[in-house]
């Protein structure tokens, strides 16, 4: 396999068409390379336009979708992240390439040590990752300027939007089979928001995730 095409391929089949053409993010995704953050036995399905198993029932995100999300950000160099979920840690990888620190929580421990350990050794260092339940919100180190949650929730968590300083974002996928909404959240001043619905899709939710309430009789 010729991995440099494989990926050029990836980034003009996949990514371009889903309206990802910010010059940044392409960058990064040539420089930051995916087939090195998933587990050995599927490094030839880095490129494919699919969720990619991490084990212990994860995924990682399909490639378009993660460009999209860095897209839709838009991350500053002095940008303090929140990330829930950090799977393999490429995502991670890349929003510390953009941003001044990300703090990222993952619930899973063999997890926790992938993303550590892919980390190392791609000398990535203004990452901290911490072993834990962030589903409904982590305010250990807020305000944050970015919040990205990795896996879906059937109900976005009021205390996200109120980590968020002063011209932060947060990207989140809200809703329930069939259909969920990828949702850009940004806070415009202290207590006030606005809501921009992105495009549906379909992902699995997070460990715990918030749930709606249900009528019961």
């Amino acid at each position: 396999m010729d991995l440099e095409q494989t990926r050029f391929n990836m980034i003009a089949q996949q990514i371009r068409p889903w309206s990802v053409l910010d010059d940044n993010v392409l960058d990064l995704l040539y420089k930051i390379h995916r087939e090195e953050f998933v587990l050995p036995a599927n490094r030839s399905m880095a490129f494919v336009d699919m969720e990619i198993p991490l084990g212990h029932g994860q995924v990682m995100l399909t490639p378009k979708m993660e460009a999209r999300m860095l897209q839709e950000l838009h991350v500053k160099k002095t940008d303090k992240i929140l990330e829930v979920g950090s799977g393999s840690g490429y995502l991670t990888a890349l929003l510390a390439s953009q941003g001044v620190h990300v703090y990222s929580v993952e619930i899973v421990p063999e997890l926790k040590a992938m993303a550590e350990n892919n980390l190392q050794v791609h000398h990535i260092t203004n990452v901290t990752i911490e072993q834990g339940d962030a589903a409904q919100g982590w305010s250990k180190y807020e305000p944050y300027d970015v919040i990205v949650l990795t896996a879906s929730t059937p109900v976005l968590p009021d205390a996200f939007q109120k980590s968020l300083a002063p011209g932060g974002r947060l990207f989140a996928i809200v809703g329930e089979d069939p259909v969920m909404d990828a949702q850009l959240i940004t806070c415009i001043a202290p207590g006030e928001y606005s809501m921009k619905k992105l495009f549906e899709t379909s992902t699995a939710p997070l460990i715990n995730a918030q749930q709606p309430a249900r009528f019961t009789f």
